[in-house]
């Protein structure tokens, strides 16, 4: 049982998709430290240090040690995603310091909960080559999963999650949905209940979601503006900071 977990990484553990009425984002991280909390029957101290939009370099230089210097009990740690969607991917560069990062994390004596993404490649342009990607570099780190000290949950892997259902708007972001299914993998491979309020198991056995298409209007409002800011330099997490940068304990009323 942990009593402190920070998280680390991109939009996908900021919790972009998950948003709350007063616009700001809850997401898996923050399902996570609820269910830590309800299997501990006391407060869970808990930090998220991830920033949409960021690369797996950025992650690893600019939230890793901030985490290790919160002395958490545990760290999640997720990332390339972004890398995923650029022209080029340095595959073996971006696995390297995937697993440089997982091998200083244990080194301090905290444990590892690495996470694959969830796969959002069926409703995408250009998504079987995003996929192949994500195939690899999960492949390419799953020897990970066998370290002492590391617990694994293979989100891409996941077919059912794949479901247009647990999906927002923009395709590329999991909906409120999407990220209490994530937090459920992420329970059951530490072995704590899943609450049964969040409906997971219910979710799962209903019927699937209708064949995703992307039509003009995805188009304009989604695509586009996300090539614009790949050719212009800008990021969605540009002046953004971190949503909990130290360690608290979560409003469970949220």
């Amino acid at each position: 049982m942990f009593h402190s977990y920070a998280a680390i990484g991109d939009s996908f553990t900021e919790g972009v998709g998950d948003e709350l009425p007063d616009g700001t984002v809850r997401g898996w991280a923050d399902f996570v430290a609820l269910g830590l909390a309800a299997a501990a029957h006391e407060p869970v101290r808990y930090a998220n240090l991830a920033i949409r939009g960021r690369k797996l370099g950025p992650i690893v230089d600019e939230q890793l040690e901030a985490a290790i210097r919160l002395r958490p009990e545990v760290i999640s740690f997720n990332g390339g995603g972004n890398d995923m969607l650029r022209p080029r991917m340095p595959e073996e560069r971006v696995a390297g310091r995937f697993r440089q990062a997982v091998h200083r994390i244990r080194d301090e004596g905290i444990h590892v909960l690495m996470l694959s993404g969830a796969n959002p490649t069926d409703h995408l342009p250009l998504g079987r080559v995003f996929d192949a990607r994500g195939a690899r570099l999960t492949a390419a780190l799953v020897d990970l999963a066998e370290l002492p000290g590391v617990t694994f949950v293979d989100n891409f892997n996941d077919r059912g999650l794949r479901d247009i259902r647990y999906w927002s708007p923009d395709k590329l972001h999991l909906n409120s949905l999407g990220h209490a299914r994530v937090a459920s993998n992420v329970l059951s491979a530490l072995g704590i209940p899943v609450p049964e309020e969040w409906g997971v198991a219910e979710v799962a056995a209903a019927p699937p979601g209708p064949r995703s298409r992307n039509t003009a209007a995805y188009y304009r409002e989604f695509v586009l503006p996300w090539v614009g800011r790949r050719l212009t330099g800008r990021s969605s997490g540009d002046g953004r900071v971190a949503k909990r940068p130290t360690l608290e304990p979560l409003d469970a009323a949220r």
